[in-house]
């Protein structure tokens, strides 16, 4: 198969047959002699009968293979003047060690294990070793608080937490082990140990009997074999925002996803064993799971791990540098990412500095790609920029342009076409499908292909609820858009009350909890505005208990610092303005999309349901 139709039409029609074929790609213990199984009515399971795992096809088949020398992971961290590099064999080396090591302090197959690390090569490792021993991994983002750590240590109740002394932003170092040792006091429950990497930049203070110092556990370990574990056995979870505020523990397994993210490497990314593949993400993130850590290592490429930022360390040109020194063959990046760059660096001049000649290929996700952005990096780099998209619950690209198989015509805008085993289709609110061109709900026809969720953890009925319950027969993306007469799809925002911030999905009815605690705050409302840089920013609506005499200067303070505190930094709360109403229905519910279309400058929409809509001048002199 040489075109995307073919492939496309292929995964469509015969399942079976094609992703049996990509299955075989990889070196299984028990190679699955069936692709599909149906469960339940909305259920299905890849693989079924195949037993694999993911750190072993990630490290030891290439080992084996004969290219242990090869490099497998190039670790840069300009915050700390550190570049290191480990071939296959080095990293299987240190993978085997620390899985011999957690398995010392008790963890066994299905156990789960939290990882609270920065972005150094440990953290990495430690995924890894988790994977080997059947274990579950569950990263969380350095930069998220206290609370938010707890609240993912009680759902995901770890026997094990491992984490660092401290992470480095810019020039700021954050300590790490204070922040996990308050999250500790706030969670019920109470892990067997946890594991620390000790940074020269700050040491952590280690509780004698729970905390184990990282390098001596692992110097004294017995390295640990692969557990064949089966196709559906969960890898990892990996929480996401829901409106609620509660979030949800996407469970991802070990087969399907390894098979989705190798055929991807190979037919969207065009990259082969060998290949350098820089993703410029975080490990607490879908994309660092799967292309820093287990696409690029699966698939045999050398995959760069970067402690720094696009901007700031030290200047714009970062990304030049990594991509010329490492000779990447590809950069994949949020577009925030690259408008930050062309706000530090509008005309490019850092750009002449470096030779990008073997980059081919600038891929963009995690939020949508402006076209000025778009434009400005195709013109400036010259190479092909690929907008796709996808969601922490699919794991891997639901749209985009198949580099490795067929490269299409761009559309800015459009994050091009559907991935094969993707079966897009635009619904109305009742459910049925709508032509070219009419906005709608994104859904997506069951089955889901290999790599998707499999449930909530902990939760099968959230996951019925949230996601497949909506529309009968489909996944529903939340994600709202239409497909043009070329079947090329657009995605224009979601459809609940979830921001992206710098492609960091966050929800404003937890910023709204926080916010309706303080004192002062009789009720409030966020909404996501668009902001030129990070896509989104959440801005606050608040109302004031009658006889509050708190300034407005002093409750906008309050309130950031309270957003801080609980969700961190990562949130860009910084704007809360006092208003003597909000805008709501007859029956009480706040028109929180009136207020957006307000603060992007629409004229909305508003219902005739409205309870005061003189209430809507005020506001929109606070907006910005």
């Amino acid at each position: 198969m040489t075109s995307y139709q073919a492939h496309y039409h292929t995964a469509m029609t015969d399942p079976e047959t094609f992703w049996l074929e990509q299955a075989q790609q990889l070196p299984w213990f028990q190679l699955p002699g069936k692709a599909l199984e149906q469960l339940s009515a909305n259920r299905y399971r890849w693989f079924g009968d195949g037993r694999l795992n993911c750190s072993y096809l990630a490290l030891d088949q290439h080992v084996a293979a004969g290219r242990g020398e090869q490099n497998a992971l190039i670790y840069d961290s300009p915050v700390t003047n550190t570049q290191q590099c480990y071939t296959y064999s080095q990293l299987l080396q240190q993978v085997e060690q620390c899985a011999g090591a957690m398995q010392q302090l008790g963890v066994t197959t299905g156990d789960r294990v939290v990882i609270y690390m920065p972005m150094i090569p440990e953290a990495v490792i430690a995924m890894l070793a988790v994977a080997r021993l059947g274990a579950i991994h569950s990263v969380v983002f350095g930069g998220f608080a206290a609370h938010e750590l707890a609240i993912r240590i009680d759902d995901a109740s770890p026997k094990l937490i491992i984490s660092a002394s401290c992470g480095i932003e810019v020039t700021k170092v954050i300590p790490y082990k204070p922040l996990l040792d308050k999250a500790l006091t706030l969670a019920s429950h109470q892990p067997v140990a946890s594991l620390i990497v000790q940074r020269a930049q700050l040491a952590a203070e280690l509780q004698p009997g729970r905390d184990h110092d990282w390098h001596q556990a692992l110097a004294s370990a017995q390295p640990a074999k692969a557990v064949p574990v089966a196709s559906d056995h969960p890898l990892y979870i990996l929480y996401t925002s829901g409106t609620t505020g509660k979030p949800k523990g996407v469970v991802r397994d070990h087969g399907g996803y390894a098979v989705a993210l190798n055929y991807s490497m190979a037919a969207i990314y065009n990259v082969q064993a060998g290949d350098v593949f820089f993703a410029a993400s975080d490990v607490g993130w879908v994309v660092g799971h799967s292309y820093i850590v287990y696409g690029p290592l699966i698939a045999g490429c050398t995959t760069v791990l970067y402690e720094g930022k696009p901007v700031m360390t030290p200047d714009a040109g970062a990304f030049w540098r990594l991509c010329q020194q490492y000779r990447a063959k590809v950069l994949f990046a949020a577009p925030t990412a690259f408008r930050a760059i062309r706000k530090d660096d509008p005309d490019a001049q850092l750009l002449q500095d470096y030779d990008l000649s073997v980059l081919e290929c600038i891929f963009m996700a995690g939020e949508r790609l402006d076209p000025a952005t778009y434009d400005w990096t195709t013109e400036k780099t010259g190479k092909p920029v690929v907008d796709h998209w996808w969601q922490t619950e699919t794991g891997w690209p639901i749209c985009a342009n198949l580099m490795g198989i067929e490269p299409l015509p761009v559309k800015p805008g459009s994050s091009s076409v559907p991935v094969p085993g993707f079966c897009i289709e635009v619904l109305d609110d009742a459910g049925r499908v709508l032509p070219a061109n009419q906005q709608g709900n994104i859904a997506i026809k069951l089955p889901l292909p290999p790599g998707c969720l499999q449930t909530i953890w902990g939760n099968d009925e959230r996951f019925e609820a949230g996601y497949l319950s909506n529309f009968p027969g489909y996944y529903s993306s939340g994600d709202g858009g239409y497909i043009d007469e070329d079947g090329y799809v657009f995605i224009m925002g979601r459809t609940d009350d979830v921001i992206n911030v710098a492609g960091h999905r966050l929800s404003t009815g937890e910023m709204e909890e926080i916010i309706a605690r303080h004192p002062a705050v009789a009720e409030c409302c966020v909404i996501g505005i668009a902001d030129a840089l990070k896509g989104q920013l959440p801005f606050g609506l608040v109302m004031v208990k009658n006889g509050s005499a708190i300034s407005p200067e002093q409750l906008e303070q309050e309130l950031v610092a309270m957003v801080r505190e609980d969700i961190g930094a990562v949130a860009c709360f910084k704007q809360a303005k006092i208003v003597q109403k909000l805008p709501k229905t007859r029956s009480g519910k706040i028109l929180r999309k009136v207020l957006r279309e307000i603060a992007d400058g629409k004229t909305p929409q508003v219902p005739s349901t409205i309870e005061d809509p003189s209430c809507l001048e005020e506001i929109r002199m606070h907006l910005p």
